[in-house]
């Protein structure tokens, strides 16, 4: 098949949606595809190669073309969706189908007529009125969108429900929520997030001596759990913390700082700052147990695929993760991790010291969801997806 994929955002990118992108489009062109990807440009100077960003080979069936943008950031979004469309309508007869995860842009290419463009395949990634309604959730300083604005979100999501030639979630939990506000649809399916393993992997829980430490890695937003994790750590005062990530324009990571001093923490917390993706696993070697102790909010608890998650289960150590439903799907309590009560600092330091305390069920558990992790590749995601954008290009 000929995909085009749009994806409104500066290429490469450095936070997990360029990963995703990247990473789901070469796994498609690995399967035979040729696919053409579609985004910003660089904002760094001079631009950096996307292949080498993230450690991949260039591949002769991905090709990158960068549309032009200017000026603030209302003016880039109007000039890349006006791009964006118009490369939707040039692909008649030059793509089999068009994927993106921009619903904005998914709902204004539906609008095209039929006859002049491609099937339009749809990745959601939550229901975006519920992720403006819960803004205050999610990120620090941040205030729920007026309701105006979710009215108009829950209306476009419902038309790219309705319209989409093929629809992909990345949880059953929102497939789910979608079908019981949408009604049923066909042509969807459920395609978690991926990882990139290494050939020569092999399983091994070390013994090591001084302190335990445990881990975590990603965005330091309210709803990921950071706070949780280092009022944990105060509970379990033979153990250690890493916690990897924190972008520099965002406040997260020296509100996480003061707050760790503030507990007595702070000597026995490490704080990485922003890393590059391929100083991470290196990060989750060194650890003995890692953490991912989101919270319970509407996206958590039903929407969150989220990329630690299998790359924690490919580094093979031992999960505690919050016991949410959208987490249950890939891991099951005392078999591929240990599960704790979301948003309860006993409840996970109770866990963290369980793991530590118990290395037979340690070994277990990260050995289970080591083996695991073959079943998430990114090759895999591309398999799954491959049928979704077949049965929409064969419907055209």
């Amino acid at each position: 098949m000929r995909i085009t994929y749009l994806a409104d955002i500066r290429f490469p990118l450095d936070r997990a949606n360029g990963i995703q992108t990247i990473e789901t489009c070469y796994a498609l062109a690995e399967r035979g595809h040729e696919v053409r990807l579609v985004v910003r440009p660089d904002t760094v100077r001079p631009p950096r190669d996307p292949f080498a960003f993230y450690g991949l080979a260039p591949h002769p069936a991905v090709r990158i073309d960068r549309v032009r943008v200017a000026g603030p950031q209302a003016a880039r979004r109007a000039a890349y969706v006006a791009q964006a469309l118009a490369a939707v309508a040039r692909a008649r007869g030059h793509a089999d189908v068009v994927m993106t995860r921009d619903l904005s842009v998914a709902s204004l290419a539906l609008r095209l007529p039929r006859a002049t463009r491609p099937p339009i395949v749809y990745e959601s990634h939550g229901l975006a009125p519920v992720f403006a309604a819960t803004r205050g959730e999610l990120l620090s300083g941040a205030a729920p969108e007026p309701p105006a604005k979710i009215r108009r979100l829950a209306a476009r999501d419902a038309r790219v429900w309705r319209l989409a030639d093929g629809y992909v979630t990345i949880t059953a939990g929102l497939a789910r929520d979608l079908v019981e506000r949408f009604g049923a649809r066909t042509e969807t399916a459920v395609v978690p997030d991926g990882v990139r393993l290494d050939p020569d992997r092999r399983f091994a829980l070390p013994e090591r001596p001084g302190p335990p430490v445990v881990a975590y890695a990603g965005h330091l937003y309210p709803w990921k759990g950071v706070d949780i994790l280092l009022h944990a750590l105060a509970l379990v005062p033979g153990a250690h913390g890493v916690v990897v990530g924190g972008h520099p324009a965002e406040i997260d990571l020296a509100r996480l700082r003061a707050l760790a001093a503030s507990l007595g923490v702070d000597a026995r917390v490490r704080f990485t700052g922003f890393l590059p993706r391929s100083a991470v696993p290196a990060e989750l070697d060194r650890a003995d147990v890692l953490a991912m102790p989101h919270t319970a909010t509407p996206v958590s608890e039903r929407y969150a695929s989220p990329l630690k998650l299998f790359e924690y289960m490919a580094a093979g150590r031992p999960i505690v993760a919050s016991d949410l439903a959208a987490v249950r799907e890939v891991l099951r309590d005392g078999e591929n991790a240990c599960l704790v009560k979301a948003g309860d600092p006993a409840a996970l330091a109770a866990g963290l010291a369980r793991v530590i305390g118990d290395r037979a069920f340690a070994e277990r558990i990260a050995r289970g969801a080591f083996n695991e992790a073959p079943a998430y590749t990114w090759a895999r995601r591309a398999e799954r997806l491959e049928r979704v954008l077949a049965a929409a290009a064969a419907g055209a």
